[in-house]
């Protein structure tokens, strides 16, 4: 099989269903959004690697997991209805414990914090923006088209993730944390 079609050299791209679209449709954004955000993952986990850092290893590797499923689902077009598996309940259920965990080793704050002072925690937060880009974007796609409710309130989720994995990099690898001073 060939890696090119020139099926997409017009602009355009097939959904999951064979519905043609342009490829600044607000679900071909949505999930290239989610593409990026999987890659960004990735980082982090190869940046995590390096520094010996495995305890959220399982963590990302099931995250990215989900984000296939979740770009499959803003992909699928007319005609596509029923042939992508829903995300299950299981994965926002997980990010939740997690998030609860996380924080429970985390000291409170009551102002935003900066990001920085390593390269892992800045890369945690540079998914967690990413993320935050592909929720909203995932959210214009859905005033439009059916979108999988369950993958907007993953991505939603997956961003508190992000945060509090921040938080405690600084913590493990002994950066400065940095709060906004208004």
């Amino acid at each position: 099989m060939k890696i090119y079609t020139k099926g997409g050299d017009g602009g355009y791209t097939s959904l999951i269903g064979g519905e043609r679209v342009p490829k600044y449709d607000v679900r071909v954004e949505a999930y290239g959004t989610v593409d990026e955000l999987s890659a960004q993952i990735a980082l982090l986990r190869d940046l995590l690697r390096t520094r010996n850092v495995t305890e959220f290893d399982a963590d990302l590797v099931s995250v990215s997991g989900s984000l296939m499923q979740t770009e499959a689902l803003m992909a699928v077009g007319r005609g596509g209805e029923g042939r992508v598996k829903e995300l299950p309940a299981a994965a926002i259920e997980s990010l939740e414990k997690r998030i609860d965990e996380i924080s429970s080793l985390l000291p409170p704050i009551e102002r935003f914090t900066l990001p920085g002072g390593d390269p892992a925690v800045s890369q945690a937060h540079i998914c967690r923006t990413v993320c935050r880009r592909a929720e909203r974007q995932a959210l214009r796609a859905a005033a439009e088209h059916p979108v999988s409710p369950a993958a907007l309130v993953f991505l939603n989720r997956l961003s508190d993730y992000l945060y509090v994995l921040g938080r405690r990099l600084a913590m493990l690898l002994g950066a400065e944390e940095t709060l906004w001073e208004p």
